[in-house]
């Protein structure tokens, strides 16, 4: 009998799924939680990482599951070649851990962002969606554990349910791992064409992936959810075959110098003006990265703030009262606008993505909906405050930026604020 672990975080929602489909091919699951002993792994033939809201999704998708100390020992497995799986949020995981695309010491090479649905130049929406996506295999069936039961060319149809799905890739490394074949699933249309627009690619994916897996094909991040559907069973099927065969993984290498990514000091456009956004109620964000940090022995207490920079043209006031009145950029009911944050041992990141999809559906519907045509230009961000209790203030600060935890630096602009 082949032995799966079906590894679960606090907000993982899929699992029964997993376990239906794993049984459906002849496989046994096992359901284990983040927080059980890691070594005991060692006793599974695979393993699964399953969808849902790790930590809420807290931060950004799957980056506190990644820090647990649990991903360290799945490390350790998929080097031994054993095959690995993350569904959705489980994908999110392991890009965040940096096991996908697999560079050199798990360096992050990818990331999962919120989704681009962009059709004739406007945003039709951002955030969750779901529906069904055909995915087309990109790749010869003996090239990944996920693949040997589909002939290249073939697609399924299975359900898509996330909000930050969207690969993002350095154009250099993607071609790398284009000519690696790691880019295993794609979107395509119901004949089987890949076509870069929404719908039929539903999330904004660069090269439409939906699937891209590591050098040696025993280890796969997958966007949408194969387990949902009988139409799926491929998949799993081929990860039974893959142990089966005692983990036949292929000698592909990846090798890609990702420049150092450098937090820039923040100078304000004088032009604009700045809206930092508090909460009345507890940010529950901001305590999961506190307790996350603290975990990994990081004596800081971490607060959060949503920044808005608006550009205005003709009366500011006015125009700024009008805005303000629409209660688009904050809620009156638990939030409120402040200043940023000061104090002793205390740095302040603003972090922003480097598409603002959040920022361009905000600014069409205050200019379109709400016809405030002296808005001229609308950025969001996350003000990220960390106040150091104990050790050398600039070696923490260094550590918890390496960390990742407050920005994925493919994805991401982070900038300190003085």
């Amino acid at each position: 009998m082949i032995h799966i672990a079906i590894i679960q975080f606090p907000g993982s929602n899929t699992e029964r799924e997993t376990l239906m489909a794993c049984r459906r091919v002849g496989l046994n699951p096992v359901e284990f939680l983040w927080n059980e002993p890691a070594e005991t792994l060692s006793a599974f033939d695979g393993y699964i990482i399953v969808g849902g809201f790790a930590y809420e999704d807290r931060s950004r998708a799957g980056v506190i599951a990644a820090l647990d100390p649990i991903m360290n020992q799945v490390k350790i497995e998929a080097a031994a070649g054993k095959p690995v799986l993350g569904i959705c949020n489980g994908a999110q995981i392991l890009v965040e851990s940096g096991l996908v695309p697999g560079l050199e010491n798990y360096r992050v090479g990818v990331a999962l962002t919120d989704n681009k649905r962009v059709k004739g130049g406007h945003v039709v929406g951002v955030g969750y969606y779901n529906t069904w996506a055909n995915l087309k295999m990109s790749v010869s069936p003996e090239r990944c554990a996920f693949t040997r039961h589909l002939n290249s060319g073939d697609f399924i149809t299975i359900p898509l349910a996330h909000g930050e799905g969207r690969f993002i890739i350095p154009d250099a490394l993607l071609k790398k791992m284009i000519a690696n074949d790691q880019t295993v699933y794609r979107y395509c249309n119901n004949d089987g064409d890949v076509v870069d627009e929404f719908p039929t690619n539903p999330n904004g994916s660069m090269h439409n992936l939906a699937a891209v897996c590591n050098p040696t094909g025993n280890v796969m991040a997958m966007m949408p959810h194969p387990e949902r559907t009988e139409n799926g069973d491929a998949v799993f099927s081929s990860m039974k075959e893959f142990i089966e065969l005692e983990n036949p993984v292929t000698n592909h290498e990846l090798s890609y110098d990702r420049p150092h990514y450098e937090v820039q000091e923040h100078t304000p456009d004088s032009d604009a003006t700045e809206w930092i956004i508090d909460m009345i109620i507890t940010d529950n964000e901001a305590a999961s990265v506190h307790n996350a940090l603290n975990h990994l022995g990081h004596d800081v207490t971490i607060t959060r703030q949503t920044h808005w920079e608006i550009s205005t043209s003709g009366d500011r006031d006015e125009t700024l009262k009008r805005i303000d009145a629409t209660g688009e950029l904050y809620n009156s009911n638990k939030e409120f606008i402040n200043q940023t944050m000061a104090g002793e041992n205390t740095a302040s990141f603003l972090v922003c993505q480097k598409e603002d999809m959040r920022g361009r559906a905000k600014f069409e519907s205050l200019t379109e909906r709400f016809e405030i045509h002296e808005l001229t230009k609308l950025k969001r961000g996350v003000i990220w405050n960390v106040s150091v209790n104990g050790g050398n203030f600039k070696a923490v600060l260094k550590d918890i930026l390496n960390t990742h935890i407050l920005y994925n630096p493919l994805s991401h602009e982070c900038y300190r604020i003085n």
